[in-house]
């Protein structure tokens, strides 16, 4: 603080460290480790193709926090009265001009490292590759915004779960099996409840600002219940894969967090609101992790 009482503005970089929201980048990072896995286990491991896919998916994560803080500034449902954490637009820290700039930048490079995964993988690539950024930008810009329309739970589900993990196996292997598959749903529901606690959490603010995320759509006790059901069926499917034969039992390695989803479940559907929902976001961040990393393991066991 200065003498005089004020608060220091904080600096540049971590102006940028906050808009590019470093909690959520383990969302990027989870799906490509699986799928990477998955593809391994039919193929000799490609390392550059892991990499570069790593390096987009973080860009792309990145370039869609920063197109959400500008889009969500522009259609005002990002106020003071938020719950979450600093959205740098809303406070000022930065202007819409800059925001607008760091996001064209920051999806240029993930197209950039594309044009050397679409070598790679031919145009199946180029096509995720493409609809990857443009749902990006439309998750909360455009005429029609999915985040505002109830879409947002499918979305993430999708490109963040059943994409981003076959396009990683299909970058290992050159294809998409049923394994790939399988194991991108587990991946994708469970990065999709941290969505729903952050639409839950925001459900109020959101109604009032006509963002009609699935959650305000549903109400609060849905919500709940659509979390617990996620979770759950993450676990089943690790279970399925074993008992079919259509994985080995290393898969079961993923059980290993189920304590702490439980704990999330819990928390969950006691009716947590506010600051406590805050917790369980950050904690199922780090679910989504843990399962994704013991998950990768146990594919390549």
């Amino acid at each position: 603080m200065h003498q005089s009482g004020t608060l220091t503005p904080p600096s540049r970089t971590k102006v940028w460290l906050l808009a590019a929201r470093p909690p959520t980048l383990p969302a990027a990072v989870t799906p490509v480790l699986v799928g990477t896995a998955a593809g391994v286990a039919g193929a000799d491991f490609r390392p550059l193709p892991f990499l570069a896919a790593l390096v987009a998916a973080l860009l792309i994560q990145i370039g869609t926090n920063f197109a959400n803080d500008l889009f969500d500034f522009h259609k005002g449902a990002d106020t003071a009265a938020r719950l979450g954490p600093v959205r740098v637009t809303q406070r000022g820290l930065v202007t819409p001009t800059q925001m607008k700039r760091a996001t064209i930048l920051t999806f240029g490079a993930a197209a950039l490292v594309g044009l050397y995964l679409v070598a790679v993988g031919g145009w199946p690539i180029l096509v995720v590759g493409v609809l990857s950024i443009l749902c990006g930008v439309i998750y909360t810009g455009g005429p029609w915004p999915l985040g505002y329309h109830g879409l947002g739970d499918l979305f993430v589900f999708i490109f963040f779960g059943v994409v981003a993990v076959t396009g990683s196996a299909y970058l290992q292997s050159g294809t998409v099996d049923a394994l790939s598959l399988a194991v991108s749903v587990p991946v994708g529901l469970l990065v999709t409840n941290i969505l729903v606690i952050n639409n839950l959490r925001d459900i109020d603010t959101d109604r009032a600002a006509g963002k009609r995320t699935l959650a305000v759509r549903i109400g609060a006790r849905a919500s709940r219940l659509q979390y617990a059901l996620f979770t759950l069926v993450a676990y089943l499917v690790p279970l399925f894969l074993w008992l079919s034969g259509a994985a080995r039992a290393g898969v079961l390695l993923s059980w290993l967090s189920l304590p702490l989803a439980v704990a999330l479940v819990r928390v969950t559907l006691g009716g947590a609101t506010g600051p406590a929902l805050n917790r369980v976001l950050k904690r199922t961040g780090q679910l989504h992790l843990l399962f994704g990393v013991l998950l990768t393991l146990g594919l390549l066991l």
